[in-house]
């Protein structure tokens, strides 16, 4: 039953991203809008049912499995040897953001200045990193989750603050497609616990949407940068304020 699921959030995923919806799937089925929904919502498509959706997006079975097989559960977490390396290297960072976000060879040779065997000789280095796997004619299978979390004051995260976060923050979040939200209140551990996992939720909704949308061409989805944070702590400012005990 697992890999039904899977299977039907993968058609689900595809027909997204082909831009189709529940009443084109009905019409090449020759069913209503209402049972198609039914068949998806139950995990009760049949084999031919299914091929005739694939056939609705120019794809084969085999196709989806294939894109069923490339969202299974991948690494969550690099060694810090792994991190190091990327962090030691900005073409090899560069490269490693690119396949992570599902880019081609030929998409990172078209947008940065990278000579084409050089990006094959990094997507090598991932490959032997086991971050990636190099298929043939240089297709790239991602071997650990793109937002993968980085190692507490590792490699990774000492880059992002010492050459990241300050650029990151160098704006006023007043663009289209861009949001400050900054929230300041008092939570008893129980209710800052209840927070962090509703947090832990949206990363997940997040990978989701991430997910659906890398079949889309590279110029519909541009680059965006989330930071999710919460901790304990005060504003520095006020700390002249505080009376002593």
């Amino acid at each position: 039953m697992p890999q039904v699921n899977s299977i039907i959030h993968a058609l689900k995923s595809n027909l997204k991203a082909h831009g189709l919806k529940y009443a084109d799937v009905a019409s090449a089925l020759d069913l209503s809008e209402a049972s198609v929904k039914r068949l998806l919502s139950g995990q009760n498509l049949s084999l031919a049912r299914l091929e005739k959706v694939c056939q609705l997006m120019s794809l084969e079975i085999s196709d989806l499995v294939q894109f069923m097989q490339e969202r299974q559960p991948l690494l969550q977490q690099l060694t810090e040897e792994q991190e190091q390396q990327i962090a030691s290297d900005i073409e090899l960072l560069l490269v490693t953001i690119c396949v992570l976000n599902r880019w081609t060879l030929e998409d990172i040779c078209k947008v940065y200045t990278i000579a084409e065997t050089d990006c094959i000789r990094k997507l090598a280095l991932l490959d032997r990193l086991k971050i990636i796997e190099l298929l043939p004619r240089n297709r790239i299978k991602l071997l650990i989750a793109a937002n993968f979390a980085w190692r507490n004051n590792g490699p990774i995260q000492r880059f992002f603050q010492e050459n990241i976060g300050r650029e990151y923050f160098a704006t006023r979040f007043n663009q289209e497609g861009e949001q400050l939200i900054v929230l300041n209140g008092m939570l008893s551990p129980r209710a800052n616990a209840e927070f962090q996992r509703k947090l832990e939720r949206l990363v997940r909704e997040f990978d989701d949407l991430n997910d659906d949308d890398a079949q889309l061409p590279l110029a519909e989805r541009p680059g965006v940068t989330v930071v999710l944070a919460m901790r304990l702590w005060q504003y520095g400012l006020f700390a002249p304020l505080v009376r002593r005990k």
